[in-house]
């Protein structure tokens, strides 16, 4: 028996997933745009981006897992190389957590955009590895991986909308507020 069989609906739900999120991020993006922000690239690269990765990752999982391969090598090959790409990133994502100035991460911060991805990148690297020895282990965990991945960026996409419209929105109707109460400068 193929160790793939009968996981294609769990990717198909999966990766679809992930791939509309990918395409609401692009939205919602768009309409915060015009919310004053602070003008570092930086803190985009270390909050915004990696969510899209994640995202990206989970879609190329489930793209992976998905097609009609002949053996079980080819995936495992792909998906351990990804869980590798993405432990690796992870540590670039800490360097630009630390070096951005815009915003002090707090323990969740670290916890949604570091640690969780960097565990669900270490069980999917390790589990390419596993593969060999029990297919249907290595299976169940690169579906966790998946899902930790894809939670994760849940939880950091509506993190940063909320972060957008009730922090950097508040302080541009308090603004606004202020112009209006102090009236135009003669």
């Amino acid at each position: 028996m193929n160790a793939l069989a009968g996981w294609e609906n769990f990717y198909v739900i999966v990766g679809s997933s992930a791939g509309a999120l990918i395409g609401l991020q692009f939205v919602v993006l768009t309409l915060i745009a015009d919310l004053p922000h602070a003008a570092d690239a930086k803190a985009g690269d270390a909050f915004a981006t990696p969510t899209i990765v994640h995202f990206g990752s989970v879609l190329l999982l489930s793209a992976i897992i998905s097609a009609p391969w002949r053996t079980f090598t080819g995936p495992v090959v792909l998906w351990g190389l990804l869980g590798f790409t993405g432990f690796v990133y992870e540590i670039i994502v800490v360097r630009r957590m630390r070096s951005q100035t815009v915003y002090k991460p707090q323990f969740e911060d670290w916890l949604f955009h570091f640690f969780a991805p960097f565990v669900a990148y270490a069980i999917l690297g390790a589990s390419a590895y596993a593969a060999r020895a029990n297919s249907y282990g290595a299976m169940l965990a690169a579906g966790a991986a998946a899902l930790l991945l894809l939670f994760t960026g849940i939880h950091n996409a509506w993190d940063a909308v909320t972060y957008h419209i009730f922090f950097v929105g508040r302080r541009k109707n308090e603004k606004r507020n202020d112009d209006k109460t102090n009236g135009p400068v003669s």
